[in-house]
């Protein structure tokens, strides 16, 4: 993380080149997610959703938490996360998560940088939230 953050710092994004289908399957298994939108493509079809599996939310914010731990360095120095859904990101998607710094603050002794976070699968936004993270 660089020493110097201050309003308006973009953190580098986390790039997923091709959300992975196999490991929808494995996620959802994991959570005992029932609902077949995540592997199963007569169901997505059925429900005019398109042609590919639909992945997890957690997946999605996942990818924003890969972003925040790598900039901080620690997974550890997030210290909340709030996201809305948007939208869906579906198998073989290319999805890009960002974040902008809009506030560095000191609380109970320690220094925070307040973010803007954003997931994106091409134009859109599909996902969106703030977090705040710990510096140093």
């Amino acid at each position: 993380m660089p020493a110097n953050v201050e309003v308006g710092t973009e953190i580098p994004p986390f790039v997923v080149e091709r959300v992975n289908t196999e490991k929808m399957k494995t996620v959802a298994a994991l959570l005992h997610d029932p609902n077949p939108i995540h592997w199963d493509l007569e169901s997505v079809a059925r429900l005019g959703m398109g042609d590919r599996p639909v992945n997890q939310g957690p997946n999605n914010m996942g990818y924003i938490v890969n972003m925040l731990s790598a900039w901080a360095g620690d997974p550890g120095k997030l210290r909340r996360l709030r996201v809305r859904f948007l939208g869906n990101v579906f198998g073989g998607d290319r999805v890009v998560a960002r974040g902008t710094v809009k506030a560095v603050r000191e609380e109970g002794g320690e220094r925070l940088a307040d973010l803007d976070v954003v997931l994106e699968r091409g134009e859109d936004t599909v996902l969106a939230g703030e977090a705040t993270v710990a510096l140093g």
